[in-house]
């Protein structure tokens, strides 16, 4: 741990934080006894208040119970986007004895299937124009449930035109056996309104910290998805922690631009607004100029985002038309923003953009950037009640100031481990001075003042604008193509996207000009989600090899950034 990474702590903050030793659930709660009126999400001009919410939470909780036949513990597929009712839903399950597992809506029917076999999940709470995907796996799965979401359902009668069509879609129906609409699980008096009055309560639930929360999935070094098993505690310890480094009250308005099955966007646009009691406007689709509109309008005081959306929002044209002065706290993760964008950002707003660092496995952040002295491209100095250490990744013997090394993490936000990968848990974790730290996999380094720089990664991932692409899952779909004879995938900077994904094939014999590149991405977008596509195709004879026969993807990797470097 560095001796100094206190000297930049923000002032009149405290350096530990007393955690609740409460359910989730009991935020909401607590912020609806307290502020009944106040608007709690605001979705496009819509509103629904934290009474509202705390009401239709407890009426799709009673659902589950009643007419699903939850049980304490069961496992409850979110795969939507960002709109009022994945918020119901996920205190819902909560409220129920539920664990929520959040899916990226971008996920394809064959990537569904593993999750849902996974996670033994019984439940599904999904949008509409998802349904299709996830349908067929009813009878091929232990998917017992489905209940589908039209957007629509909680806009205005009067919706931007602007909206993308899947958001403005009319409700539809829907025939199949055990599926059910949201409407028929939350009865209410106009949807953005109370919900029935005497419909069924719910069952006493006995919740503890202990008892697990969220299963968010990540990936692995071999490319499988793993679910990180975040009990209450762990998901309490940062959302607390997001409110009380940002200053996070219940006059403030926070614009839910990430998407909520990412652990950033969960806690950051979710889960610290209804601690605070603050308001969340949702946005279900990243639009530059709708967020420009939303902050103007609504007040925006904290926006969370990754580089990307921030790339692209000062690159708006528009952007001198919209009044960003509501604006407070502008901060985020997933990607290193370009030292020039926020120079940009400042020039534009006054504000220094704050990144940090943290993964799935910390459920968000463990490190941040003090607010009034923040650094471009640096992970931060550890959050609160956070030990981090860099240590040799071979000998884990502990380094010191600037040398780099593997990032090890000890706090209150840490996993329990891996969902079934009892053999992964024993080496993802170490034990130092009496302490158990997680071990992240990524290299990086700390100077004189505490700060953390990321260096590079000892897991081979690609970062694409904040999701995590892991080049051997996409190498497996690509083997299943009956033109690839051989398939390389590494990652390749993108001005955009940070990274992105490029592949060098090798065509079977009779293939070769018969198949081209576009071929190639098409087939893939059918079977992969589109942020794991690869963008760039190399097509080419032969692939280094090792002399055991194994691909030598740092050799293309070295190559690719050679050439970079030579065309800049």
């Amino acid at each position: 741990m560095p001796k100094n990474h206190l000297k930049y702590w923000p002032k009149k903050i405290p350096t530990t934080l007393t955690v609740p030793e409460t359910p989730l659930y009991d935020n909401l709660v607590v912020s609806a006894r307290r502020y009944p009126h106040k608007t709690a999400i605001d979705y496009y001009g819509a509103t629904l208040t934290y009474h509202q919410l705390w009401t239709q939470a407890e009426s799709f909780a009673a659902y589950l119970q009643h007419q699903l036949n939850l049980k304490n513990g069961d496992r409850v597929l979110l795969y939507m986007q960002n709109t009022p009712q994945f918020v119901v839903a996920f205190h819902g399950v909560l409220r129920a004895g539920g664990v929520v597992v959040p899916l990226n809506p971008m996920n394809l029917t064959e990537e569904l299937r593993f999750y849902i076999e996974d996670s033994d999940a019984c439940v599904a709470v999904v949008g509409q124009e998802l349904y299709e995907r996830i349908a067929p796996l009813m009878s091929e799965t232990g998917l017992r449930h489905i209940v589908v979401a039209a957007y629509s359902d909680y806009l205005s009668d009067h919706p931007d035109a602007s909206l993308p069509d899947f958001v403005r879609a009319p409700r539809q129906t829907f025939t199949h056996t055990n599926t059910v609409l949201w409407t028929q699980a939350i009865p209410t008096s106009g949807t953005m309104g109370t919900t029935d009055p005497s419909g069924p309560s719910v069952a006493p639930v006995e919740t503890t910290v202990e008892d697990l929360a969220v299963l968010p999935y990540t990936s692995g070094t071999t490319g499988v998805p793993k679910g990180c098993m975040h009990p209450h505690r762990t998901v309490q310890a940062n959302t607390v922690g997001a409110c009380t480094w940002f200053g996070t009250t219940a006059d403030g308005v926070i614009l839910a631009a990430l998407p909520f099955f990412h652990v950033t966007g969960m806690v950051h646009g979710m889960l610290a607004p209804i601690y605070s009691g603050a308001t969340m406007v949702l946005m279900t689709r990243w639009n530059r100029d709708t967020a420009g509109r939303l902050i103007e309008r609504t007040h925006v005081t904290h926006w969370t985002n990754i580089a990307t959306m921030v790339v692209d929002f000062l690159a708006n044209p528009n952007l001198e038309a919209y009044d960003l002065s509501s604006l407070m706290v502008v901060g985020g993760g997933g990607a290193a923003l370009p030292e020039a964008v926020g120079e940009k950002l400042y020039e534009k707003t006054g504000i220094r953009y704050a990144e940090g660092y943290g993964l799935s496995e910390t459920i968000a952040q463990t490190h941040f950037n003090p607010i009034d002295r923040p650094i471009l491209q640096c992970m931060g100095i550890p959050s609160f009640d956070v030990d981090a250490r860099i240590v040799n990744p071979t000998t884990l013997e502990e380094l010191g100031t600037n040398e780099e090394g593997e990032v090890i993490v000890h706090g209150p936000q840490v996993f329990n481990g891996y969902w079934k990968r009892s053999d992964e848990n024993t080496t993802a974790f170490i034990e130092i001075e009496g302490k158990q730290f997680f071990r992240t996999g990524d290299i990086a380094r700390y100077d004189e003042d505490g700060y953390f720089f990321m260096v590079d990664r000892v897991k081979r991932m690609i970062n694409a604008a904040g999701f995590k692409v892991w080049p051997s899952e996409v190498e497996s779909t690509l083997y299943k193509h009956p033109a690839v004879e051989q398939a390389c995938v590494i990652g390749v900077a993108d001005p955009r996207r940070g990274e992105t994904v490029k592949a060098y094939i090798v065509l079977s014999a009779g293939s070769k000009g018969s198949v081209g590149a576009e071929d190639i991405m098409a087939w893939s977008h059918e079977r992969m989600a589109a942020y794991k596509v690869p963008r760039e195709i190399a097509f080419v004879d032969q692939l280094p090899m090792s002399g055991s026969g194994k691909i030598l993807w740092r050799q293309l990797q070295a190559d690719e950034q050679k050439q970079q470097g030579q065309a800049k």
